[in-house]
C-alpha cells in the first residue's frame, strides 16, 4: 500500500475520520521548562472535500472533553475540572469550519469557529496533505496534518499557579495538533 499523488479533483467526496488512526493532540509547557503532550481520545470528525474548488470544502468535529489523555491520571483529573474545561458544564470541544483555501498542492488552510467551554472563537489552521491510499479493503483514505497554536485564556480557560522562581506553572499558549486519515464515504 502506498501513498499517492491523485490529483484532489478525484477525490471529491463526504469522508468520516478514521479515530483508531487518528490524533487530536495538543503540547503545553509546564513549569516553563518542559513540555505536557496529551491527546482526546474520543472525536468524531466528517468533512467535505471538494476537490475541484476546495474553498467548498467543509470539517466538523465533535471532541469529548472527557477523553484528555497526558498519561497521568491526577493531572487529567484537574483538566476535566472547572479550572479548565469544566467537562461537567461543557462535555463537548467544538470545530466547524466556515473557509477553506488551498494555498498550493499540498497545503490546505481551514479557517472556523473553536468552541471550548461555551465560547467560540475562529481559529485557522494550516494542514499538509499527506497523500491518498486505497486500503486492502477498497476503501479511499486520506492523510492531513496539521497544528495551530492559540491562547487558552481566549477561551476562558484562566486557571494558573505562580512560581517562586517567576513565570508560571502552566503556558498560556497551547499547541493544538492533527494527524487525520479520512475515509471516503460517499
Amino acid at each position: 500500500m502506498t501513498t499517492t499523488t491523485t490529483p484532489l479533483a478525484e477525490l471529491t467526496g463526504k469522508y468520516a475520520f478514521d479515530t483508531a488512526h487518528s490524533r487530536v493532540g495538543f503540547v503545553a509547557r509546564h513549569a516553563m521548562v518542559t513540555k505536557v503532550r496529551g491527546a482526546f481520545n474520543e472525536f468524531e470528525a466528517t468533512a467535505f472535500l471538494d476537490g475541484a474548488d476546495p474553498s467548498k470544502s467543509t470539517v466538523n468535529v465533535t471532541i469529548q472533553a472527557k477523553s484528555i489523555d497526558t498519561r497521568n491520571e491526577q493531572r487529567d483529573g484537574h483538566l476535566r475540572s472547572n479550572d479548565f474545561l469544566d467537562m461537567e458544564n461543557y462535555p463537548e470541544i467544538t470545530f466547524v469550519s466556515t473557509e477553506a483555501k488551498q494555498l498550493d498542492d499540498t497545503t490546505f488552510q481551514v479557517t472556523g469557529d473553536l468552541t471550548i467551554k461555551g465560547v467560540t472563537k475562529p481559529v485557522t489552521i494550516d494542514f499538509s496533505y499527506e497523500g491518498a491510499v486505497k486500503d486492502p479493503f477498497g476503501n479511499t483514505r486520506l492523510g492531513f496534518e496539521g497544528a495551530v497554536t492559540i491562547n487558552r485564556k481566549d477561551w476562558g480557560v484562566n486557571w494558573n499557579a505562580a512560581l517562586e522562581t517567576g513565570g508560571v506553572l502552566v503556558s498560556e499558549k497551547i499547541t493544538l495538533e492533527f494527524e487525520l486519515a479520512a475515509i471516503k464515504v460517499d
